[in-house]
């Protein structure tokens, strides 16, 4: 029983280095642990462990920071400039424009602040669904509660795969590794011990701080600080105003905003110089300025992107595929290489016994034959994973838990490890590539227990069981047993080699074992694997697998899940031979098509990803271990399981909630259509930039009547723009989207091209349409060349009326072929997306009311027109569709002109 006096809870800096004895008692702790009143008590004084939301920035800051850009800026520039037009000359319908301005503006910083508030709150809500938890020992007993329920002086327990839950000096630790990067940017996990090795808290290695990673091994630590207290709190009160550095896709789209609202203004100022200079009228030129900049600026963009990226992103979480930001959506699409892990990813994770030896016999597993007690031994008590309920049956490394299911069938594991007493474990290491334990066997015995690789596991023994005996292994001995596993291994199994001796001492062993026999385990491989690594080598994505199993197990499986094709074979590279390679011969081997890496190291798997990114690629790690973390860490999209440890959850960009290969193969599939569709709706949306701009341009150069005002291009731009700029985000990826090569990551949105199709072919095209129903209007109403009109005449009203109907219907036109890039946009069946149908309804809805609706009339200076005129239109909707098809059949073709000049 402690004192009753509460520690003091803020920590001192001082608690690595004072001696254990001193540090428990400026805590008021043991290492017998708390009672539970006692850490009520602190808990009521010193608050839960958890980081409070200290010297954040408000949610009205936050939103306020929307409006900080070029794009922002611009609009409410506009907006006041037009205000101040209608202060000056009231009436005009100046007063419409500067809040329809003000409201895009809006518009678009509120999009943008609730996707990025969305963002947060998903990844916040998925990691509610594992809730953090801590052993802890209470009252005399090891419980499992509420990590934010702990309190200074709790003795808490760590193993491999937890992320540690508080500050705590360790008082045991087991080939304990944690990866401190977190706090210290350290890469490189450290080992732990029981002494106070450096002057620094932080790279003490007596020490273990909240929120790093328990990469191997385990231990006991007795906690000091929580909460803000922690090392990792206080950085968090630091650094939490910290925003987060763009992404590729945001960068692109910030320069593509940033080139069109550079023409906007250029061409603002020209045209109001040019109008100044020919009609001396500062203040109607000024409102040209304006039109002419709103008809450049896509208005409508950013919400478009946002909503388009939202809608992948929910798409791919019902494909199974949770992205933790929703730019990452974009970033899968320029994948050339996918390292994946094979066990649970291309395989079902249902590990289970196949084969099983006694010395040089063969085990009749599958009639029951029972094994000898020494065996089971070792499959038990040389294991750290422990069967539960459920469809999971087991928790812990999957050959560990097929080994317990396979033990289950012939004795009590439970009364088992309860009767002999575990001295000292000495944990897998991969490196070592073998577990270790040390027992006070209920035979009142001491015995050491032994599993691995099996060339690792001959060499250390000078023993083999035969028919009950232990027999002096001879060098054929070890052969026959070496070609013994390569037969099993060549089956698919993963094969593990168990032994034992006994033990004087409580340490490492490495001679003077008696092999027992081979355990061989076996995991079938995903039947829709095949077809996704198939898929993936006609998308010109390589996939490389990358395992600790043994080359003969890694060969079999590969070839069944596809890694074989036209007479290439895999090229197979061990960790051993991977240290080997100079830098050169390495790059050389990454050319093969087929790439098996076997027996590598989690220090061995960064060394691949590594080396594919220095050769140019872009590569995307999968894995679900702590040994996949660094490698998932530095890749360029990294993926992790959703069944994996926390450790390569916090590493990824992307959790795959199935564990599934082809879920990836999917999500690439996505990322491709992503950045394809937001270059359809780019094209479309910028199409209609053509006939906004041209009509003051005819305004000033031909001194004819002003052909389109402000306020219905600012109904194009957010009004009937809008919808079929999403209906096209979310049209499904073209027949060939998996076929083409990878893009290049320097590939832009805004190219020659983009501009070529938009702004020199379909928007002359919609221009020249709407100057033929505006000149007929007013030719048929008596109009002639040079007379002037007043914005309010009833003829002036219809013209502009015909002008912008024209151009809806070419819209229109423009919607239904800008479906596809390269496809015949014939070949889509209007069905397949409901949502083109709805933008064609609600373009047309739109036109209907500001034709028709009076409120409309009045606020847009419209007037209803007669239908003929609107007919004259529909030739040039269907030139546009018609040469648009043309552009496409020749890139098709493989014409080089169309390739180079008309390919977007």
């Amino acid at each position: 029983m402690l004192n009753n006096k509460v520690p003091d809870c803020e920590t001192k800096g001082d608690e690595h280095s004072i001696s254990l004895e001193e540090f428990l008692k400026s805590f008021d702790a043991g290492i017998e642990g708390l009672t539970t009143r006692e850490a009520l008590e602190r808990l009521e004084i010193c608050g839960r462990n958890i980081f409070e939301n200290i010297g954040g920035e408000s949610v009205l800051k936050k939103y306020f920071k929307q409006f900080n850009n070029f794009f922002s800026v611009l609009l409410i520039a506009g907006a006041l400039l037009s205000y101040a037009s209608e202060l000056l000359d009231p009436g005009k319908g100046n007063l419409y424009i500067a809040i329809a301005l003000f409201g895009v503006v809006i518009l678009n910083a509120t999009f943008t602040f609730i996707q990025e508030y969305q963002a947060e709150q998903i990844m916040a809500s998925f990691r509610q669904l594992i809730p953090p938890v801590a052993k802890v020992l209470r009252d005399g007993e090891i419980k499992e509660i509420l990590a934010p329920e702990l309190v200074v002086g709790d003795v808490i327990f760590i193993e491999e795969g937890d992320k540690v839950p508080a500050d705590g000096r360790l008082i045991e630790e087991n080939t304990l590794k944690v990866d401190n990067s977190s706090l210290t940017g350290e890469a490189e996990p450290q080992l732990r011990s029981l002494e106070c090795t450096h002057p620094n808290i932080l790279e003490c290695r007596n020490m273990v701080f909240s929120g790093t990673l328990v990469l191997t091994g385990n231990g006991k630590a007795v906690v000091y600080g929580t909460g803000q207290n922690t090392q990792m709190g206080k950085l968090a009160t630091l650094t939490e105003q910290t925003t987060s550095v763009e992404t590729p896709l945001r960068k692109e789209l910030n320069n593509f905003i940033r080139i069109i609202s550079i023409i906007a203004i250029f061409l603002g100022i020209s045209f109001f110089t040019i109008g100044f200079v020919t009609h001396d009228l500062f203040l109607l030129n000024l409102i040209f300025a304006i039109g002419i900049i709103v008809a450049n600026v896509p208005e409508g963009l950013l919400p478009t992107v946002t909503l388009s990226l939202s809608l992948a992103s929910k798409r791919m979480a019902k494909r199974n595929a949770l992205i933790k930001r929703l730019e990452s959506v974009e970033t899968l699409g320029s994948t050339t290489v996918i390292c994946t892990d094979k066990t649970g990813t291309l395989t079902q994770n249902k590990m289970a016994i196949h084969s099983m030896t006694l010395g040089f016999e063969q085990i009749d597993v599958s009639n029951g034959e029972v094994p000898p007690d020494i065996l089971m031994k070792v499959a038990v008590l040389c294991n750290n994973s422990r069967l539960v309920e459920g469809p999971s049956r087991y928790k812990g490394d999957p050959t560990e838990g097929a080994l317990l299911m396979y033990a289950s069938k012939f004795t009590d594991i439970d009364l088992m490890r309860e009767n002999n007493t575990r001295l000292k474990e000495y944990s897998f290491d991969s490196l070592k590539e073998r577990m270790q334990v040390i027992y006070h066997t209920d035979s009142d015995e001491q015995e050491s227990y032994l599993k691995g690789a099996t060339e690792v596991v001959i060499k250390m023994c000078d023993h083999v069981l035969m028919d009950g005996d232990e027999v002096p292994i001879t060098e054929d001995d070890r052969n026959e047993l070496l070609d013994m596993h390569l037969k099993i291994a060549g089956r698919g199994e993963r094969v593990l080699a168990l032994a034992y001796r006994r033990a004087e001492e409580e340490i490492e062993y490495d001679t003077g074992f008696t092999f027992i026999g081979f355990a061989g385990a076996v995991d079938p491989h995903r039947p829709e694997v095949k077809d996704a690594i198939n898929r993936c080598h006609r998308a010109g994505i390589k996939v490389v697998m990358i395992t600790g199993d043994h080359p003969v197990t890694a060969l079999s499986i590969a070839k069944n899940v596809g890694f074989s094709s036209n007479g290439h074979e895999p090229v197979m590279i061990t960790g051993a031979e991977l240290d080997k390679l100079s830098i050169d011969e390495l790059s050389k081997k990454l050319k093969a098509p087929y790439i098996i890496f076997a027996r590598t190291s989690p220090v061995q798997k960064l060394k691949i990803v590594q080396a594919f990114q220095s050769r140019g690629e872009i590569v995307t790690m999968t894995g679900d271990g702590v040994n996949d973390a660094p490698a998932i860490k530095n890749a360029d999209m990294g993926v992790a399981m959703g069944s994996g440890t926390d450790v390569a959850r916090e590493s990824a960009d992307m959790i795959l909630l199935d564990d599934n290969f082809a879920t990836i193969v999917n999500a690439v599939e996505e990322g491709r259509t992503v950045f394809d569709n937001i270059k359809k709706f780019i094209a479309y949306i910028l199409t209609s930039n053509i006939p906004e701009i041209l009509p003051f341009i005819a305004f000033v150069l031909l001194s004819i009547p002003l052909p389109m005002n402000v306020q219905l291009i600012l109904a194009i731009d957010l009004g009937t723009d809008i919808l079929p700029a999403l209906a096209l985000a979310v049209e499904k990826g073209e027949g060939d989207i998996m076929k083409r090569s990878p893009r290049s990551k320097y590939e832009r949105l805004l190219t020659p091209q983009v501009l070529l199709t938009s702004y020199g072919m379909k928007g002359p095209i919609e221009a020249l349409a709407g100057f033929t129903c505006y000149f007929a209007v007013l030719l048929d109403g008596g109009w002639t060349w040079g007379q002037a009109l007043l914005s309010n005449d009833l003829l002036y009203r219809q013209a502009i009326m015909a002008f912008f109907a024209a151009v809806i219907i070419c819209q229109i036109a423009n919607l239904l072929v800008s479906r596809t890039r390269i496809e015949s946009a014939l070949s889509r069946n209007m069905f397949t997306n409901k949502m083109i149908l709805l933008a064609v309804v609600s373009e047309l809805v739109i036109l209907s009311m500001i034709m028709f609706h009076p409120f409309a009339n009045k606020i847009f200076g419209t007037a209803p027109v007669s239908m003929e005129y609107l007919v004259l239109a529909m030739p040039f909707a269907i030139l546009l569709f018609v040469q648009d098809e043309i552009r496409k059949y020749y890139i098709r073709k493989g014409s080089l002109l169309a390739k180079t000049f008309l390919k977007w």
